[in-house]
Formats: C-alpha cells, sequence, structure tokens
C-alpha cells in the first residue's frame, strides 16, 4: 500500500503547520501546530480536523515553536491520548510555551468579555492553561540521531536543525519510503545556535520556506542593532522590542551584552526582558550546553545581563520608569502578550522606538508597524504610532532562500520529490522555482488540506 501525507497545515502558509503521514490503516501527525496571522486564518484552529484525533496513532514534533506545537492541548482535549514524541529541548520549551498559550488564550476572553469587545458572547478561549497542562505528559523524550519506533515498523530520527534549542529534523521510514521533514531550519552563521546537519538521504523531502524568496543581508545583527539603539539612548527614548519567548530573545539579549563590551553601547543602559516565558527559556541555555555556541560564561551572561521581569506588577511598573532603556517582550509579532501594554504605552511618543526583530507574518501587528502605519490597533483601540520603527533585517533565526538550497544540496542523492511548506505562496513558489532550476528536482507548492505520495 502507498503511503500518503496529508498536509492539514504550513502548506500555502507560514503557520499552522501538521502533517498527516498515512499507511496500511495507520496515521502519524508531523507537527500539531496552531493557525497565526490572518483572522481567516486563525479561525482554522476552530474547524476540526479531517481525522479525529483518537484515530492518530502518534505524533512527531520538530520543536516548540507554538505554529508546530500550539495545537497540541486541544489535539489531547478532542481525544488524542498516545504518545508525542520530541527532542529533550523541545519537551523543555513545551513546559514552558503551552501552558503560557493557554493562560494567553484565557487572559484574552476575559479581557474581550469585560470590554464587551467579542461578537461572541461569552468569548471563550481555544483551550486553557489546564488544558495545556493535561497534555504535557504524553510527550515522551528521544535524544538526537537514535533511531526509534513510534509506530510498530515505523522509523524515525530527530537530527539538529538549529533555529532554537530542541528543534530538529525528522527522517521517517515506513513501507521502503524515507521522508524527511526539514522542520525550521537555522542558519548556518547564526549568532547563538549550531548550524543544521546535512540532509541524510531520502526519497521525499518536506522544506520550509519562510525565506524561500530572500537572502539575508551581510550585515550582522550587532552592526544593525547598534545604531538603532544608540539613537534612542541618545535621546532618551524607550525601545520597546517584541520578541519571539524562545530563540530571539536570547539571541537579542547576547547581541546586546556583545556591544556593551565593545563599547558600542553604554555598560549602564537599563535592559528588561519582560516575559516569564522568555525568562524560563533564558535560563535553559544552561541546561543543553551541546545545542548553541555559548560558552559558560556567555549563558551566565544571558541570565545575569538584564533585569528578569516576571510579575505583572513589576511588568507594569515599567511605564514609570523614564528612558533611556531597552524592553525585550513577547510576543515577536505583537500578536499577544505583554508587549502589547509596552507598544501602547510607547508607541505614541517619537523619541521612542520600536525594533522589530524577525519575520511578521500578514495580518499581525508586527507585519502593520512593519508596513509603516500610523497607527495600530491594540485592545479594542487604535493607538497612535509616532515611534521610530526599525525592522532588523538580519536577526532572523530561518536559514535564507540560498541556505535552504545548501542544506538540499548535502543529500547524497537527488529525492524522487520535495513539498515546499511553510511559507508564504511568493516565498514557497520561489524557493520551488529554484529548486527546479537549480538542482533539476521535482518540486512542487501543496495546497491546504491536499493529499499527495511520497
Amino acid at each position: 500500500m502507498s503511503v500518503n501525507i496529508t498536509f492539514l497545515g504550513g502548506a500555502s502558509t507560514v503557520t499552522g503547520s501538521k502533517y498527516l503521514v498515512q499507511h496500511d490503516g495507520k496515521k502519524l501527525l508531523i507537527d500539531c501546530g496552531l493557525f497565526q496571522g490572518y483572522k481567516q486564518l486563525r479561525l482554522r484552529n476552530w474547524t476540526p480536523l479531517s481525522v479525529a484525533p483518537s484515530q492518530i496513532n502518534a505524533v512527531l514534533l520538530t520543536h516548540a515553536h507554538l505554529d508546530h506545537s500550539g495545537y497540541l492541548p486541544l489535539l489531547a482535549k478532542e481525544g488524542y491520548a498516545g504518545h508525542v514524541y520530541a527532542t529533550p529541548g523541545t519537551r523543555d520549551l513545551c513546559r514552558i510555551l503551552l501552558p503560557d498559550s493557554g493562560h494567553i488564550q484565557e487572559e484574552d476572553a476575559e479581557y474581550a468579555n469585560r470590554h464587551k469587545l467579542s461578537k461572541h458572547e461569552p468569548a471563550l478561549p481555544l483551550y486553557t492553561r489546564q488544558d495545556a497542562l493535561d497534555a504535557l505528559p504524553l510527550i515522551k523524550t528521544q535524544d538526537f540521531g537514535k533511531t526509534f519506533s513510534p509506530i510498530p515498523g515505523w522509523k524515525a530520527t530527530f537530527q539538529p536543525a538549529g533555529h532554537i534549542l530542541g528543534a530538529s529534523s525528522i527522517l521517517l521510514e515506513v513501507a521502503g519510503r524515507r521522508i524527511l521533514f526539514s522542520g525550521d531550519l537555522g542558519r548556518p552563521d547564526d549568532l547563538i545556535m549550531s548550524p543544521p546537519e546535512d540532509a541524510p538521504q531520502a526519497d521525499t523531502v518536506l522544506i520550509e520556506s519562510t525565506y524561500g524568496d530572500r537572502i539575508h543581508p551581510d550585515e550582522d545583527v550587532l552592526a544593525e542593532l547598534a545604531p538603532a539603539l544608540q539613537r534612542v539612548a541618545k535621546r532618551g527614548g524607550v525601545a520597546v522590542v517584541p520578541v519571539f519567548a524562545v530563540g530571539r530573545a536570547q539571541a537579542l539579549l547576547h547581541a546586546i551584552h556583545l556591544l556593551k563590551l565593545k563599547g558600542q553601547l553604554p555598560s549602564s543602559l537599563p535592559v528588561f526582558l519582560d516575559s516569564p516565558m522568555a525568562v524560563h527559556t533564558t535560563h535553559l541555555f544552561e541546561h543543553h550546553p551541546g545545542e548553541h555556541r555559548l560558552s559558560k560564561q556567555d549563558s551566565h551572561a544571558l541570565t545575569h545581563g538584564a533585569t528578569m521581569v516576571n510579575s505583572t506588577d513589576e511588568s507594569r511598573a515599567l511605564a514609570a520608569r523614564h528612558g533611556p532603556m531597552v524592553i525585550l517582550s513577547a510576543s515577536g509579532m505583537a500578536t499577544g502578550g505583554r508587549v502589547l501594554h509596552h507598544l501602547a504605552h510607547y508607541a505614541g511618543n517619537h523619541r521612542n522606538m520600536i525594533i522589530l526583530t524577525g519575520y511578521q507574518a500578514p495580518g499581525t501587528r508586527g507585519a502593520t508597524l512593519a508596513s509603516g502605519a500610523k497607527s495600530v490597533r491594540i485592545h479594542g483601540r487604535d493607538v497612535d504610532v509616532n515611534a521610530e520603527v526599525v525592522q532588523l533585517e538580519s536577526a532572523s533565526a530561518h536559514a535564507d532562500a540560498n541556505q535552504l538550497l545548501a542544506w538540499l544540496r548535502t543529500m547524497p542523492q537527488a529525492p524522487d520529490q520535495v513539498y515546499i511548506v511553510h511559507g508564504e505562496v511568493g516565498a514557497a513558489d520561489a524557493l520551488r522555482s529554484r529548486i527546479e532550476h537549480e538542482l533539476g528536482w521535482r518540486a512542487m507548492v501543496p495546497e491546504q488540506g491536499s493529499v499527495w505520495p511520497t
């Protein structure tokens, strides 16, 4: 019998990654991500999957970012009771990210109900913090490089993908077919993460295409970040930096630390990390030393080079402080979390600065800010944007188009088929074209809900 893949998410969009592999009545789900960004995408989270969760035999996670893991609490709530296989780093991050995701959804629903902002009565969270806590025991860890059987007769192997702690590519072997899922690939020149391992031989490849139509600038993040922070510090302003709590926050903390060591920023410039999730993630770098470039001293500096803000009272107290200062706060695309309160408070003042540190999915507030909009809607009201908005081009944790092609070229032989996933339509099609013309391989961009052979 054939081996098929159903693209339940991450198809022609950069979010909601879910790939259902089926063979001989068995079903395995690679990634279990939330849809984020445009409202029509977010609404997909409320639509039941085309397969009953109870019929899925196993789940494998490439990494812990919510667009790859954030649907897991709902999957479990709706009947999935099997194992969820992940690396130890991914398990540790899911313990932070998933309950926080449930908590934020509860807070957002409560806020919408209190201020009558929802068309629904009452507004409900997709899942709760407790739902997430209930799902965590399903996660079973497997080390990098160790082949295991998620389903009898099926084999799977995690290999390092860079990107964030625990991130992996997955080689799945079933019915004589070798299927390679790239996951989100990190950069070989990442500031803190180790580079991805070379791609193993496979018959079918699913490769991400977040930056499939772009090349990262030669300028590194230090050269790009230094003048921006120098400007805002000189005018006594506040830099609000929306960051992804996992990966980007730590990279920016390390970059600021290095700039202070080089004398390019005042050592006295106050830096605040206002995200409990990011604070907890930062401490994890000391527990997974083999996955990143940081020395013991660098890891120590991550946790001591900034003021760690945990409680909501401490977060609110930042509003009473005067600049210059830097506030790093989640979320990275300004879709929720404490950063919204900081944006609402500081965006109206021309002395301040908003620094966007990575990809901003269409439909997010981050994308609105990056477009140069003069106002942004936060908590049901329009907030004027007079602060300087800076988009860093060099801070991405994703491989660019050239780096994606270089990773594919490390395969010992050409695969039979490449599916381009996890990218907006333009980026995915650009990568498809380059794979076909430069490598001579068969490549296509699957559509949401489509089913294709391996």
